[in-house]
């Protein structure tokens, strides 16, 4: 039920997921690859509309970045992926068209709360700048698209007078109980001495092997001797995604790491340190930090997000005939055929969808 900002999700679910993973590879897309294809075909207008346009670098900077994240993780995008990201795009500025300074007060509180949130998935902000600048991103470049976003998310909800009673969200919760679960979670530094390729997932060599496996032990009868895990996770370390931020990982549940690194780190006491772990990135150490039970979150900590995801249900029902006005209203145009004609097929495959079901149902 958590909100997402629409655009932006493409970009934060790639940063996120790196962090999360045991030894996560720094994604790297090709930050050159939307100036090659600018310096080869221009930047063309690609929509236009009554106040605005859209060039073609807006779309591909979105689109490359969620294409690498995707093949990072093994996964393709859907074939509409563009076309989606594009009415996104369109529909953000056809709202900012009708955003009144009270959408944009609530925009603002908004997006900084969602910069917050995301700021503290990675620990400090030094991580997050090197995530961002990892998919080709500043955060000046994210917190401007979040501005804009939840400007426009906001000047949606009060154009569509969405709103969601205490009664709808109550009755929500009762009916969705198993949502509200939260599972048994673990925090953790650790050190991690990689003993394939990062860059193709190959061995290393049997020599190379043996001295890391030498390494680590090393290690482990210096920080359990006392020795600031921290400090040498950060110096030895070769997991790129934690060792600028002292090793430190997210906090995850179980089925989110691999099953020898998840294994330890759930056995752990806070501040006991494992013995050395091997997966296949490599041997790791282990420092828990703390661990937290299973729980349900109570309706009080998670109304707002109820009331939020229930209305956003309500805005799918509503949104697309208001939106598909605004485009004639706004005299919207799409200049480049191919899109163009991704679009109408969007359009046609939407028109032929079933109805979006009730709120709260």
């Amino acid at each position: 039920m958590k909100l997402k900002l629409t655009v932006l999700a493409a970009c934060a679910a790639g940063l996120i997921s790196a962090q999360a993973a045991t030894a996560p590879a720094v994604v790297k897309t090709n930050d050159s690859t939307a100036d090659a294809m600018t310096k080869l075909f221009g930047d063309p207008v690609i929509v236009k509309g009554t106040g605005f346009e859209l060039k073609r670098s807006a779309l591909d900077e979105v689109v490359t970045g969620a294409r690498a994240n995707a093949a990072a993780q093994g996964q393709q995008l859907p074939p509409d992926f563009q076309v989606s990201v594009l009415n996104q795009l369109v529909t953000i500025q056809l709202l900012l068209q009708k955003a009144t300074p009270a959408d944009r007060v609530v925009g603002k509180a908004e997006a900084d709360l969602q910069y917050t949130n995301l700021l503290k998935r990675f620990g400090s902000l030094e991580a997050f700048q090197r995530q961002l600048t990892a998919v080709g991103m500043t955060v000046d470049d994210l917190r401007a698209k979040a501005m804009q976003e939840a400007v426009a998310k906001a000047t949606l909800k009060r154009e569509l007078n969405i709103a969601v009673s205490d009664a709808e969200a109550e009755t929500y919760y009762t009916n969705h109980a198993a949502d509200f679960e939260e599972p048994e979670t673990a925090h953790a530094r650790h050190i991690l001495l990689m003993t394939i390729d990062p860059s193709n997932r190959t061995p290393l060599s049997t020599n190379t092997v043996a001295a890391k496996r030498k390494q680590i032990d090393d290690l482990l009868k210096r920080a359990k001797a006392g020795e600031d895990f921290g400090a040498l996770a950060k110096q030895y370390s070769e997991d790129p995604g934690s060792k600028e931020n002292n090793g430190e990982l997210p906090e995850f549940p179980r089925g989110q790491m691999v099953p020898e690194f998840e294994a330890a780190a759930f056995t752990l006491a806070p501040n006991q340190i494992s013995d050395v772990i091997t997966t296949a990135y490599g041997f790791h150490i282990i420092k828990l930090l703390e661990k937290k039970a299973a729980k349900k979150v109570d309706f009080a900590t998670a109304a707002a997000d109820i009331k939020e995801g229930l209305g956003r249900m309500k805005i799918a029902k509503v949104a697309p005939a208001y939106i598909k006005g605004l485009r004639t209203e706004y005299k919207v145009e799409i200049l480049d055929p191919a899109l163009k004609a991704m679009d109408q097929a969007a359009q046609d495959a939407a028109a032929a969808a079933p109805a979006a079901p009730e709120a709260g149902k």
